[in-house]
């Protein structure tokens, strides 16, 4: 990790406090950037590439422009599955990066299936809490204590005060923001309907293929997480169609305009934390 931060910074002159991590149809996000640099995850040591449809993978350094305030963020422009045939700790070698470089404050955002059929097509939800049912944990082996705990605690894996911050900041630009449970699933098929009326008992609102094992490594390295959903779709069984992946993306695409108000207005006040 110390070799990738070495060439990130010989790369670019920002170091920032944030990052952040893109999911599927949200990378329009990181084309929003000023003073941008963009380095391909092939050529970063230590990090897979990403092959998932909708990722750019690579990794953005640049500055949000906002009301004369600029907030130096590092993007992570599409992430790392394990349905792609990564290692858990694959997986999460983009938070490790982060932490090596120095970020402690981290926006996990995804795609994610419609449990509660309340949200609706393109809702935007905080993340309070997440069910893994991935089957694997990136801690487990060894534990590097230099990175945190052999047992980290969870109770708090997704910070309830920058949720706050989130809320009162879509509150105040007219962005109505719910929060839910996500449950991350192995992937890559689509949950079965049987499988979806199961989450929904045990206190899932939100199904995915991502997001928990980064949630897992940040709270092992003691990094404060903002975790937002954008739900492209009610999940299987709920709506009476078949799921299919260009709708995930479009969904996407169509509440990018949203989704940017949303973090410019609240990566400031991230920042200033």
């Amino acid at each position: 990790m110390q070799e990738a931060v070495k060439l990130i910074q010989s790369r670019s002159p920002l170091r920032p406090k944030i990052g952040l991590v893109l999911g599927s149809g949200l990378g329009a996000f990181a084309q929003s950037l000023e003073r941008a640099t963009r380095i391909p995850y092939r050529d970063i040591p230590g990090l897979p590439t990403s092959t998932a449809i909708g990722h750019a993978g690579e990794l953005v350094l640049g500055s949000l422009g906002t009301n004369g305030q600029a907030v130096d963020l590092a993007v992570m422009s599409g992430r790392f599955h394990l349905y792609e045939g990564y290692t858990p700790q694959q997986v999460v070698a983009g938070i490790r990066l982060f932490k090596a470089m120095g970020i402690n404050r981290l926006v996990l955002t995804n795609a994610a299936g419609g449990i509660d059929v309340s949200y609706g097509r393109g809702a935007l939800v905080l993340i309070s809490d997440q069910i893994n049912l991935q089957g694997v944990n990136p801690l487990c082996g060894p534990n590097d204590n230099a990175l945190g705990p052999r047992f980290p605690d969870m109770t708090e894996a997704y910070s309830i005060r920058l949720r706050a911050i989130a809320a009162s900041t879509g509150a105040e630009l007219g962005i109505t923001l719910r929060e839910g449970v996500y449950a991350g699933l192995l992937g890559p098929c689509y949950e079965t309907p049987a499988e979806i009326r199961f989450l929904k008992t045990i206190g899932a609102d939100l199904v995915g293929m991502s997001t928990v094992a980064e949630a897992i490594a940040a709270s092992h390295m003691k990094m404060e997480v903002l975790g937002i959903s954008c739900v492209t779709n009610l999940a299987a069984g709920l709506s009476g169609e078949k799921l299919d992946q260009d709708e995930v993306l479009e969904i996407g695409r169509q509440v990018s305009g949203t989704f940017l108000k949303l973090l410019s207005a609240v990566l400031p006040r991230l920042n200033n934390l």
